[in-house]
């Protein structure tokens, strides 16, 4: 059988089972599978897809279950402007789904060159838009996926390292002797440039293996604040 993820969207004043018991006939009638289903409440058709958590849901779920069609009962259900349609329409190919509707309805298409013009740069800033969320949404799995697994997520704080667990931090003694330097020398009475020449000529480096910078210096001396 082929494989489907169904989309709806309904207002606040509408069933949702309006909508899923048409989309039901229709696969049992071209034996699909339903293997996900979709929702967005109380939005608008001429929302684009990074305001539409259920739509962006639904790419996910095409992913996941690598299914061949996105449906919905109509094509206004996906969009009730032509240039968010059409976006909509993008992003599903590129996920490797094709659009479906159970009505068999179209999104209508813009024709005259201005609106081409027009359609097409509007359609760039909406799918700019679609691959930020895209590719936040794919990041915080990312995280989450590290996190169930106790591995550590984010940057180690100057001064520490990994500790063996792969999880835990313990100090840096090469390190931690830099940032006791710097704020003996501030304590001094030198100023960040000056701690960050008195640094270079004793040869102390970062992790990168350059010299500290005065960024690098300030953000050390704001940890100890």
């Amino acid at each position: 059988m082929t494989r489907a993820v169904a989309y709806i969207r309904v207002s606040d004043d509408e069933r949702v089972e309006d909508q899923r018991a048409p989309i039901e006939s229709w696969a049992a009638r071209r034996r699909v599978d339903i293997a996900s289903w979709q929702i967005d409440r109380g939005v608008s058709g001429a929302v684009p897809i990074a305001e539409r958590p259920g739509l962006v849901a639904a790419y996910a779920a095409v992913r996941e279950h690598r299914a061949g069609m996105l449906v919905a009962a109509s094509a206004e259900r996906f969009a009730h402007d032509s240039l968010v349609a059409w976006l909509i329409e993008r992003a599903a190919l590129a996920e490797g789904a094709a659009i479906h509707t159970v009505d068999g309805s179209v999104a209508a298409r813009r024709s005259s060159d201005e609106e081409s013009g027009a359609y097409t740069r509007g359609a760039l800033d909406l799918a700019r838009a679609y691959e930020r969320v895209l590719v936040r949404t794919r990041t915080r799995a990312a995280l989450a996926a590290k996190r169930s697994r106790g591995e550590r997520i984010g940057a180690v704080p100057y001064g520490f390292r990994v500790a063996e667990d792969g999880i835990h931090l313990e100090a840096n003694a090469a390190e931690q002797e830099v940032i006791t330097t710097v704020r003996q020398l501030a304590g001094e009475g030198l100023s960040q440039r000056a701690i960050v020449a008195a640094l270079a000529a004793s040869g102390v480096t970062g992790r990168t293996g350059a010299p500290l910078q005065q960024t690098q210096v300030a953000r050390l001396l704001r940890a100890a604040s």
